[in-house]
């Protein structure tokens, strides 16, 4: 092996094995006549099992689980101390180590496709399935010590990177792609893992969403308060080649910075070249006002929608039809977990009543569609502790004013 790759410590056999014996224990809860779980889905397999492979992850209710490698079993076993994995060529190699198939198949329905369940029941004829998406979300939603190590580290980085470094970067005439490579680069160069995973279906950002002025407003698939215009419609991302920095424009840099898997999530907004109107900067400490308020209460025990009910009532009036997008095309929420996917447990909007637990990590991120500016907003990534939240990006900025 090349001495100069870059290489990291496998995940511990004992975080594997409190993960698999959480996610048991949160199956015999919810099924408690379960027999037989799949998981195929990438950030599962890697959550249970640290390697992400082509190939099945096998559970059987009160016995071990199995993970079945197609491709490659040689970096499976080099990369991961899961206890038992196994070589396959097709399921067919893998029927026979199952003396009885049950009925129902529990399986990460979100993640397999219909193919690949085709060429499963081809042997091990299940007769039915049932998702366990939610009991995973849920398991991963609680972060351990391990995790929370990371995601600290990605926090600290993305903090200081777009505080001391990013406005460095910013010049008259670049294109938003100029300043997205730029960024990109920079962050691969501080220890960034190179990928944005998100849970939603046909979302792959490269970075994030870095935007000059009102292009931020563009209708995009992503489930945010922002948009981008992309490179073209076959690859909505990093920013458009035709949009130019101007001086005076308000520059946005809504970003996920990722370490050995674990992502924290931050925006910041800029002015280039001169401040923003007083209106603009009154838009903004509101923002704070709000993020402060929703970080209040992230404790154990309060309910998302009790934390997302309390900041939408003291939304300033004017501002309530843009608040969280451009006016019609706003989003339902106010921050989201995060950690393994961008997008992770628990939401903080309307409906979700779970309480929150500590080792949770949220991003809150209020934010307003401003006409004629572009999307003015904050963000940052928290970890909830007993004592309250504790901010992992580094806290709020101002506005940043980038020097011509």
């Amino acid at each position: 092996m090349n001495e100069n790759i870059e290489t990291y410590k496998n995940v511990p056999k004992g975080e594997l094995d409190d993960r698999m014996k959480r996610f048991m224990s949160a199956m015999d809860k919810t099924y408690p006549d379960w027999g037989m779980c799949a998981v195929v889905g990438a950030v599962n397999m890697y959550y249970l099992t640290g390697t992400i492979q082509d190939g099945t992850l096998l559970i059987e209710r009160g016995k071990s689980a199995t993970l079945w490698v197609r491709r490659s079993y040689d970096r499976a076993v080099l990369e991961s101390e899961f206890q038992d994995i196994r070589r396959m060529g097709s399921f067919r190699d893998v029927a026979p180590n199952y003396k009885s198939i049950p009925e129902t198949l529990y399986l990460d329905m979100s993640e397999a496709n219909m193919q690949w369940y085709r060429f499963l029941t081809k042997y091990m004829p299940f007769k039915k399935t049932l998702p366990v998406d939610a009991i995973l979300l849920k398991t991963r939603s609680v972060k351990s010590q391990y995790e929370i190590k990371r995601m600290r580290k990605a926090g600290g980085a993305v903090s200081r990177l777009l505080r001391e470094e990013a406005p460095l970067l910013m010049r008259e005439d670049m294109s938003e792609v100029d300043l997205g490579a730029e960024l990109f680069s920079l962050f691969l160069r501080n220890g960034h893992h190179g990928i944005t995973r998100f849970s939603m279906h046909n979302v792959d950002p490269l970075l994030g969403h870095v935007g000059f002025g009102e292009s931020t407003f563009y209708p995009s698939v992503f489930n945010g308060a922002s948009g981008q215009v992309g490179l073209c419609p076959a690859a909505p991302v990093l920013g458009n080649r035709q949009i130019k920095l101007k001086h005076g424009d308000l520059v946005y840099i809504d970003v996920v910075f990722g370490v050995e898997g674990y992502n924290s999530d931050k925006t910041q907004v800029y002015s280039f070249g001169k401040r923003q109107s007083a209106y603009v900067e009154d838009v903004y400490r509101h923002c704070i006002e709000l993020e402060k308020l929703a970080v209040s209460m992230l404790r154990p025990g309060t309910k998302p929608s009790e934390i997302y009910n309390a900041v939408l009532k003291v939304v300033q009036p004017k501002l309530r039809e843009c608040f969280m997008g451009a006016a019609g095309r706003t989003v339902p929420f106010l921050g989201h977990g995060t950690g393994l996917y961008v997008d992770e447990w628990p939401v903080i909007t309307n409906g979700f009543d779970d309480p929150l637990e500590c080792g949770m990590t949220i991003a809150i991120e209020p934010k307003f569609g401003i006409e004629g500016v572009g999307i003015v907003g904050s963000e940052n990534t928290y970890l909830i502790t007993e004592q309250g939240a504790e901010c992992m990006t580094g806290g709020i900025e101002e506005i940043i004013l980038c020097p011509v």
